[in-house]
């Protein structure tokens, strides 16, 4: 199953007579949120997602970015139209975080078929996609979550998936080495994570690396289909986009949710630093 979608292939989606349920997830971390940035020009049909206050739960003990209540997120996910049986397109600004984790929630929650749009808002943009400023009223949709249709981690399964298996670390690398911590409490990285920067998971223009490029990354890091691969970041939201990356690679894994966010506000849980895995 495709996990992305071009731009131009969306564009002929949206003029078909079936066009798929279309969320617009922009967002940046600290702020400022994306609604204005959609009600001043998104793809025609696009309904706005909350990133903080939707695909979200408020950040405590488990992380920044805790998963959201799920029946919260079906009405959600309801509201904006979406149903079992018909396609969902996701999109963000660009940088692919938000919209891979809108892609992964609902695809954790059941959804069978769910794309980001390669390149987000900018590739549409760029390919000659007109911007509107109407925000639809879309017909309610019949989704409900059931969850566990793709991997997720405890702390404790991401620190033994470190020992056992392959445990990706999607942050910076400076961040992955201890030298920054401009979030979190604690800088440095899970015992045995491997650095892999979500940035090394797209081309220039944004876009995400052709499969066979992606697969030759991940490869010289272990991560290949018949292992078994987990990935984890500041809070959640930049390992989905790594999740999606190995996916287009052919390669599944699961996604520690409480990420560093979590790990790193357990004083009793360890830390490595360092360029080693440690």
């Amino acid at each position: 199953m495709n996990v992305t979608v071009t731009a131009a292939e969306l564009a002929d989606e949206l003029a078909s007579g079936t066009p798929p349920v279309l969320l617009d997830v922009r967002y940046r971390l600290g702020g400022p949120p994306g609604r204005p940035e959609y009600e001043a020009g998104h793809v025609p049909g696009a309904v706005y997602v909350d990133m903080d206050g939707e695909l979200a739960a408020p950040a405590g003990p488990a992380g920044r970015h805790p998963l959201p209540d799920l029946d919260a997120f079906a009405a959600t996910m309801r509201r904006a139209g979406v149903s079992s049986d018909r396609p969902v397109v996701v999109y963000d600004g660009g940088q692919g975080w938000s919209a891979a984790r809108a892609w992964w929630l609902l695809r954790y929650s059941g959804h069978p078929s769910v794309r980001v749009l390669d390149g987000g808002l900018a590739a549409w943009t760029a390919s000659g996609g007109e911007l509107g400023t109407d925000a639809p009223s879309p017909k309610a949709g019949d989704f409900t979550a059931a969850p566990g249709a793709l991997p997720l981690l405890t702390a404790d399964e991401a620190a033994a998936l470190a020992r056992r298996g392959v445990l990706l670390d999607a942050r910076a690398e400076e961040r992955y080495r201890g030298e920054v911590e401009p979030i979190d409490p604690v800088a440095g990285h899970i015992p045995g994570a491997l650095s892999a920067p979500t940035t090394e998971n797209l081309a220039d223009d944004g876009t995400f690396l052709p499969p066979a490029r992606l697969a030759e990354r991940f490869t010289a890091l272990g991560a290949t289909a018949d292992a078994e691969v987990g990935v984890y970041c500041g809070s959640g939201v930049s390992a989905a986009q790594e999740v999606l990356a190995l996916a287009i690679a052919g390669v599944p894994a699961a996604l520690y949710v409480g990420s560093w966010s979590e790990w790193s506000a357990d004083p009793a849980r360890p830390v490595a630093t360092g360029a080693q895995a440690g």
